[in-house]
């Protein structure tokens, strides 16, 4: 028997001490040590690892002069799912371990199920700590895919007893739901702690390099939306994806935090279903509503999402408050960049805001970070104000600076090309975009502009 040890974990990013401390040096919180008892066995070599299977590859262990390394295409696992394969990077990288976090109830044990019946020419085993098996019966048959599916399941939370039967089954892919459920023999810890996490997916990940096998898995998250566990788990791992959404709403979004595989700009949108997900391939339609007249405060913005452009609705409302001190809220939307909006439109313009209250809605449940939907936001406020409509056939893609210029922004031949594709007849940019662009080749009326003034008097007059 191996002497046992203790040691002292942060449950906030996983640093480790040999003692106790207030304050973890590491992320700077107070009061989040706690002790876990670590005991380092002589364990035997795992069966897996003893193993060969199709498709193994030994690692070089010389160095290599750089010219003289020969680069070969990776066979990608396509699914069914074009909007997962996307994400990934154009499909399922063997041997790559991938990590999934998101909300309670959001939809990940749905996402994994369906990807694992959805590719019935792959040898798929289903690890499942959370649920038993009956229940995932229930939910694969609410799929309708389970009668084709090659997808084995097994409900077990010891990872010695998971690669016994990872053995057996041979699978080509793995999917682990939940890595806060396994524990290893290995640590004298609780599932779910800093130091059992961080074992089993070490496990984990040393399975899916030296077998080139694809592995999946869940992560919980926090409160404030950070994956549970260590920091350190999402170094491990070759792609992070966050899957995300308002359970009010029945879109949802997977974004790509993280990918060696590929691009970390990339997301795939779902619309939740009673028979499951959805693939959206064209969101803007579903973003914008259709309306039978003419509404003030309504604009429509041209912006970018990862690396795919979309149209999406911009809704606000000014109303004179009934109150001392007006009030100030958006949904989708960053509260701070809305009153600096605000600010810029009081002081450089003259339009009297302090007293009135401001409500924005990004129509959809979307939450939007690119700063070229500014214009249309600034548009939708003043239509509202002013009760003047906004033609629904025109849209909005610029900055907006603190002296009321209209700034560049990127990729703006892919927001005129979305704009076009969708019957728009006229977009507004900054005039700062022209150059090198050809406006000529484009069926839209482009539209630069300078100022916010210019946009104003062309609008409102």
């Amino acid at each position: 028997m191996a002497k046992s040890k203790s040691a002292y974990f942060c449950q906030n990013c996983g640093y480790e001490s040999p003692k106790w401390m207030g304050q973890c040096p590491s992320c700077k919180q107070w009061n989040s040590f706690v002790e876990e008892v670590v005991e380092k066995t002589n364990s035997k070599v795992p069966e897996w690892r003893s193993t060969t299977t199709t498709g193994n590859t030994k690692r070089a262990n010389k160095a290599a002069i750089i010219h003289e390394i020969v680069y070969q295409d990776e066979s990608r696992i396509l699914t069914p799912d074009q909007e997962f394969n996307r994400v990934l990077g154009g499909g399922i990288v063997p041997g790559s371990l991938v990590l999934i976090g998101g909300e309670p109830g959001i939809g990940k044990s749905t996402l994994m199920l369906q990807l694992a019946l959805s590719i019935p020419q792959v040898k798929t085993l289903y690890i499942s700590g959370e649920e038993s098996e009956q229940q995932i019966k229930m939910r694969a048959e609410r799929l309708s895919q389970s009668s084709k599916a090659n997808c084995y399941i097994l409900t077990e939370t010891s990872t010695q007893n998971i690669f016994k039967q990872i053995e057996t089954v041979q699978p080509n892919v793995i999917v682990i739901d939940s890595i806060q459920t396994l524990h290893s023999a290995q640590i004298e810890s609780a599932p779910g702690s800093v130091s059992q996490v961080r074992e089993c997916t070490a496990e984990l990940l040393r399975f899916a390099k030296e077998t080139s096998t694809p592995v999946f898995i869940v992560g919980h998250i926090t409160k404030d939306g950070s994956i549970a566990g260590p920091k350190v788990l999402e170094h491990m791992v070759d792609t992070v994806l966050q899957f995300e959404g308002d359970r009010h709403h029945v879109y949802r979004i997977l974004r790509a935090v993280k990918n060696r595989f590929g691009s970390a700009s990339e997301l795939g949108i779902y619309e939740m279903q009673g028979s499951g997900l959805r693939e959206v391939s064209n969101p803007s339609e579903i973003m914008i509503s259709q309306r039978d007249e003419p509404v003030s405060g309504v604009s429509i913005a041209a912006m970018l999402e990862g690396m795919r452009p979309m149209m999406i609705e911009v809704q606000a409302l000014v109303s004179n408050s009934a109150f001392g001190t007006a009030q100030r809220s958006s949904t989708g939307y960053d509260t701070k960049r809305l009153n600096m909006l605000l600010a810029v439109l009081e002081k450089r313009f003259g339009f009297r805001l302090s007293a009135q209250d401001v409500f924005l809605n990004i129509a959809g449940g979307l939450r939007v970070e690119d700063p070229a939907i500014d214009l249309a936001v600034v548009v939708a406020i003043i239509s509202s104000q002013q009760d003047i409509p906004i033609r629904s056939n025109l849209t909005f893609a610029g900055e907006v600076g603190l002296s009321g210029e209209i700034r560049a922004v990127n990729r703006i031949e892919q927001r005129i090309q979305e704009a076009e594709k969708l019957g728009f007849d006229g977009i507004f940019i900054s005039k700062f975009n022209t150059k090198g662009l050809d406006a000529k080749k484009y069926n839209i009326a482009i539209r630069p502009v300078a100022k916010l003034e210019d946009i104003f008097n062309a609008l409102f007059g």
